[in-house]
Order: structure tokens, then sequence, then C-alpha cells
């Protein structure tokens, strides 16, 4: 890797310094395709938001993706070192990271097994987008993972005609550093541009220990045409962090909110190379051909290469867990020892996807599809022990492969039936293979399963100059993740799906926007956890029968003057179990008691989230924003008990810019200037002992008031 990165390194300086003055403008290219086959277009019946590559720059002050997105309608993020940095996590109208779709230029980025989004793995990411959209609900067909209450997509492939050198550096509170080099060649040799991009983030974290190491780099070469391009991508990540998943128990929260329980198993101090450590490199190929004045095709390829493991020193372990015999030393028969281990994670995820688009006046129509297939590889190793002898160097004690393969065909028609109405069709078709031979925790459990799934969308809109209507029904259907096979209590687990009803109204002038949307999603087979456990005793996520999220979304902007401006967004929901049975593990009697609950609360999925910015500017060249987030009760699990929730919170932001003439700029945000502790995430589990329940709530809190200061140099 080292010596692709010094090629395009060399490839990136070697384009000229004073780039030729371009032959044509950013719109006399063509486009980049891919990007508008995955995204709804203005007029598409869905709920959305937009960003600009300036609103991506501005909301980007070194923390991970959600906290970009944070102020977005229905989304609520949290962070596992407390402070928006490293292992980070995003909900959409309470649904969770492996159910709302990611791609990166339209190409999957969700994992292929867990289908959650690591975005830890491509640090910095948003410092080389040039747009961005995220659609709420089904949305429309994507690639990869089905969109399952939401979507994500990021776009780097936008054309970059002018020559920029830039350097944005931030500090800020518990020793978090960001440093990003920015450098795009403009137009060379008529037809090339060449963008690139390192950073370098790090972080203490407010957890204890919970340390980031972050390295990025991105690189981009391509061909630009009026009638055709073609594009080079390579993206790398590297992270280091220290472990901080295990959250903070209840008892302790009141006391040491900074406390963290990993590496404790290690006598004395805590074990210091606890740490998740993981490489990713993401290649891009795409080519786009303009076949006629109204017909337009794209073909992309794609390799993600992933490789790390997570370093753990766990106490009193027993052999025999490990497939090792009893070790005899000196007479003396030693069932169990300390050790040192680090469960590994080596894959490969690869494949190609097409388009073909037509565009008049009256109709555009977009057919496309992608093949994608994964390849990984889950082993075990410990790489020391206590007891001499006992395990061998370098033992592994499990080595399981997994394969999947993603197919999908999609087509999309929106027809102009009239002046001011417009219909949207969208079909896909999908078809996933899993084959799984073994796990960690049940390596006799074997899975080859097939799914196939059908999912049918349509929406109409009635526009005016200035307003729309629009209303929308969309099909989703979802395959269960890895540890769905592990945990179930056979090798076939049962797919999840979701009809979604959306009923919009949107108002744009020049000093006023307003937006309403009403959503009805209704689930059949929603995959959640009960506390029920299977034969080998982990717990499983079962399937249930009927569950929805109604609620409604409010979205408010308005330029009061030239330098006072406001938006904000509330949402309301409604979200709900028909029935619900709940286990509970009973160590006096043996087995699992249960609890029946009728429409309880579906577990993280609070009932109201607020955003607000207004936006001052004092003088031409400075601006002071005050930004503020409300999210209301969390429950923990699924049956509406306070005593197993998050308690609500409203955190206050302040942000102040100034732009030094043209090149240099320099912002000081203060996060929580309230100093609130709150926590947006945590987890729960319940049990029966000495003839009483006991519930033990973990937390995830967040930091009080803290700084970042920025400095962002163009030239």
């Amino acid at each position: 890797m080292k010596h692709v990165f010094s090629g395009l390194i060399l490839l990136l300086c070697a384009a000229p310094l004073s780039a030729q003055t371009p032959t044509f403008n950013d719109t006399g290219f063509l486009q980049p395709v891919e990007i508008n086959s995955v995204r709804a277009g203005e007029k598409t019946p869905v709920a959305k938001t937009n960003f600009s590559k300036a609103q991506i720059e501005k909301n980007n002050i070194g923390q991970d993706l959600p906290y970009i997105l944070n102020y977005t309608p229905s989304v609520v993020a949290n962070s596992d070192a407390g402070n928006g940095i490293g292992y980070t996590g995003i909900r959409i109208r309470g649904t969770d990271a492996t159910r709302i779709n990611i791609t990166l230029n339209g190409i999957p980025f969700n994992d292929a097994e867990s289908q959650g989004s690591f975005l830890v793995n491509i640090p910095d990411i948003a410092s080389s987008a040039g747009s961005m959209q995220v659609q709420r609900g089904v949305g429309t067909s994507t690639n990869g993972v089905g969109s399952f209450g939401g979507s994500v997509n990021l776009s780097t492939n936008e054309v970059n005609t002018k020559q920029l050198l830039e350097l944005n550096s931030t500090a800020g509170s518990y020793h978090s550093f960001k440093n990003t080099l920015k450098y795009s060649s403009g137009l060379f040799g008529k037809h090339f541009t060449a963008d690139g991009r390192m950073s370098q983030i790090q972080s203490d974290g407010y957890v204890d220990r919970a340390s980031t190491r972050l390295r990025s780099f991105y690189g981009s070469l391509a061909y630009l045409n009026k009638s055709n391009s073609l594009r080079l991508n390579i993206i790398n990540g590297k992270e280091r962090t220290y472990q901080a998943w295990n959250g903070v128990d209840e008892a302790t929260l009141k006391t040491n909110r900074r406390y963290n329980s990993a590496g404790t198993e290690a006598p004395g101090e805590p074990y210091s190379n606890e740490t998740d450590n993981y490489t990713q490199t993401h290649y891009q190929l795409f080519y786009n051909q303009k076949l006629s004045g109204r017909w337009k095709g794209s073909l992309a390829a794609f390799l993600t290469r992933g490789k790390g493991y997570y370093e753990q020193y766990k106490a009193g372990e027993g052999l025999a867990d490990y497939g090792l015999p009893d070790y005899i030393d000196n007479g003396n028969t030693i069932t169990e020892t300390d050790l040192i281990r680090r469960l590994n994670l080596d894959n490969y995820f690869y494949g190609s996807m097409f388009s073909l688009q037509f565009n008049s006046q009256e109709r555009q129509v977009i057919a496309g599809g992608s093949a994608n297939f994964y390849q990984g590889q889950h082993f075990g190793q410990v790489i020391k022990a206590a007891v001499q002898g006992a395990v061998p160097p370098n033992h592994r004690w499990y080595d399981n492969d997994a394969n999947k393969q993603d197919y999908s065909l999609y087509s999309k028609w929106t027809e102009q039936l009239a002046e001011h109405w417009q219909t949207f069709v969208d079909l896909q078709v999908r078809k996933v293979n899993y084959n799984i031979d073994g796990f960690r925790n049940n390596p006799g459990l074997a899975v080859e399963n097939t799914y196939t799934f059908f999912n049918p969308k349509a929406g109409i809109t009635y526009s005016r100059q200035s307003w729309k209507l629009y209303f929308s029904y969309g099909r989703a259907a979802k395959e269960p993740n890895r540890d769905d096979f592990e945990t179930s209590t056979s090798a076939v687990a049962t797919p999840e799906k979701l009809d979604d009803y959306e009923i919009g109204f949107e108002y744009k002038k020049a000093k006023v926007q307003l937006g309403i949307n009403l959503y009805f999603m209704n689930y059949k087979d929603q995959l959640v956890l009960t506390g029920k456990i299977n034969d080998v005793g982990a717990y499983t996520r079962t399937n249930i029968d009927k569950s929805y999220r109604a609620g409604i979304e409010l979205e408010a902007a308005g330029f009061i003057n030239k330098w006072l401006s406001a938006n904000a967004n509330l949402t309301l929901s409604r979200n709900k179990i028909k029935d619900f049975t709940e286990y509970i593990d009973d160590y006096d009697n043996g087995g699992q008691q249960t609890n029946f609950y009728r429409e309880p609360d579906i577990a993280f999925s609070p009932g109201a989230i607020a955003a607000y910015s207004v936006n001052i500017t004092p003088a031409k060249k400075w601006e002071l924003n005050l930004m503020g987030k409300y999210v209301s009760r969390q429950y923990l699990d699924n049956t509406s008990q306070k005593s197993r929730s998050l308690n609500r919170f409203y955190t206050q932001d302040v942000r102040t810019a100034y732009s030094f003439k043209k090149y240099a700029s320099m912002f000081l945000q203060i996060n929580n200037v309230f100093s609130k502790n709150y926590e947006p995430n945590g987890y729960t589990f319940s049990y029966i002992a000495g003839g009483n329940l006991t519930t033990e709530n973990y937390y995830f809190p967040m930091a009080p008031v803290n700084w970042v200061l920025g400095l962002n140099i163009k030239m």
C-alpha cells in the first residue's frame, strides 16, 4: 500500500502547479452519472436533506460523520468516547445504523455481514465530499444493503477545475487534534484533474483511555470530456482506538462518568493495548458516457480491502474454551490462565454496477443494477498466556470463512403528466446469498441461505412555482445480519419487511422555507432483542409480528435580514410494538421467565427530536451561530420502563467564525455550553437471582462543556 500511496502523491504533485485556463467551465464536462442514479431529484416524493460542499465544510470540525448530520431532522448521534471522535453511531427516526444504507459515490459502504457502517474506518471522508444527501424512510432504490429507514449518499466525484491547496487544522478539548492537507490540480492537459487529501486525527477522548489515532488518504485522478469521463479513486483509512464500547454502569455513572472498564481484567493498571486496530482501503473506478443527446450511461467497479483485529486481556480463561487440554506443570493440573487474545477480521468486498439514464423535458428513466461479493475470514489468536507452555504460540481457537453475494436490478421512471403533476415509479429486485462456515461461539452452525426481495416504490408530486405537495409509498425488505444467524435458534432467520407511507409539503421563497412531512412506517417481522437466549446461551434477536413508526417532521428556515437568519426542525413520533414478550434469565430456578407488554415503545425511538440554529452576521467577515438540540426520553429496551431508559436532554452549542480576506478563516466552537450531563446511548439486561429481579443499565456518557478551535487556509 505504501508504494501505491507514494505513486499517487507523486502523481498529484506532478500535476502543474499553475493549471491551464479551463477549456470548459465545470458544467461543460459530463457530470457524475453514478451519483444521480441513487439520489432523489428535486421533485422526487421522498423526505430528504441535501448538503452542499460549503455546508459540509462548515459542519466538519473534526468529529465523525454522525455529528456533521446531528442537526438534520430526526437524527440522534452518539459516541463511545464521548466527544464525537472515534467510534460513533447514528439513528434516523429511531432506526439504527444497521438499517441505514450508506453509499460512497454510489458504491456500498455498509459492512456486508454486520450491515453496520463503521465510518471510523475512513476518517475525515467529509473533507473530500463535494455533496451529500440524507433520505429518511425507505427512499429510492440504491446499491448494497437495503435502506430500512434511512440512507446517506456521499459524493467525492464532483469535478474540480480550479487549482487549490488547502490546510485545515483544529485543536480542542481532551488533546484532540485534526490536520488535513488537500490539493486539487485544477484542469491540466485540457482534460485531466487530480485531487488528493491526507488527514490525521487524534484524541484522548472524554471517557478514560478512550484514545483515538486516525490517519486517512484520498487520491483521485480523472479524465474529463464533454461526452465521457474516467475516474480512479483510492481511499485509505487506518484507525487505532482504545476500546470504550462497554459503557459505564449506572452506579458508577453517578460518581465517575469517565470510567472505562476495558482492560481492567489485567492485574494492577488497565491493560494498555486493549485496542481496536483496522485498515480499510477503497479502490473505485468509474466510467461515464454520454450516448446521445438524451442518453447517458455509467459503469463502476470497486474493491474494498479490510484487515484488522481487536486485542483483549482476559483473566482466568478456561483452556477448554480455546480447544486446549489441561496443562500439567510439576504434577499440578492447570485448567485456566490469564491470556492476551486477538479477534481478527480479514476481508475482501468487491463488485460492479451500472446505470443507464434517459432524460427529456417530460420524462426521466434510470435503469441500473449491481453485483457485489464479500469474502471474509474470522479467526482468533492467543498471542500470550500467563502460564508458560499452556498455549502454543499464536494459537488459533477458531477460524471461520463467510461469503455473501448481493445482486440487484432497479428501474426508476419519472413522468411529467401535466404542467404541475409528476409521477415516480421505482422497482427493485434484489437477491442475497449467504454462506457462512461456522461462528466463534457456535462453530458447528453452517449457514446457506438465499433471499429474494421485490421492493416497489411509487409516488406523485404536485408542484407550483414556490410550493409542492407529494405522496409516496415504498416497500423495503432486509436480510438478517451475521449476528442473527450466530445467535438464532436455527440456521434460518426470517427477513424484515417495511411498508412506508409519506405525505409531504414544501414551500420555498427567497426568505422563507417551510416543510412538513408525515410518515407511517409499518413493519412486519422486525428483528428486536427480547432477552431470549438460544441453545448456547447467547441473546438472540427475534422477529416480532407487528410494529410501526408514525410521525411528523417539521422544518422551517427564515432569512430575516442581511445579518440574521434562523432554521429549525422538529420531529414528533409514536413508535410502537403491538405485542411484546420479554424473556428474563432465572438463575434461581434455571431457564427464563416471561413478561408480556401491549404496545410498548420501540427501543431508542424518542417521541420528540428538535434542533435549531440562529445565524448572526455582526460584520461582513464575522459570523456567530447559536445551535440547540433536544431529544426526549429513549428506552433501552422494548418494555417502556422508565428505570431502563435514557433521560431526555438538551444541549446548546455556540460557534463563531471570522474570515481573513479570501484565503483564511478561523472558528471557535463551544459544545454543550451549559455542561449538561447526558447519555444518548446505552444498553440493559435483567435477571432473577436470590428471589429478586436485578436490572443492569449501562450508559455512554457525553462530554461536558468542551471546545474546538480551527484554522483554514486556502491558496
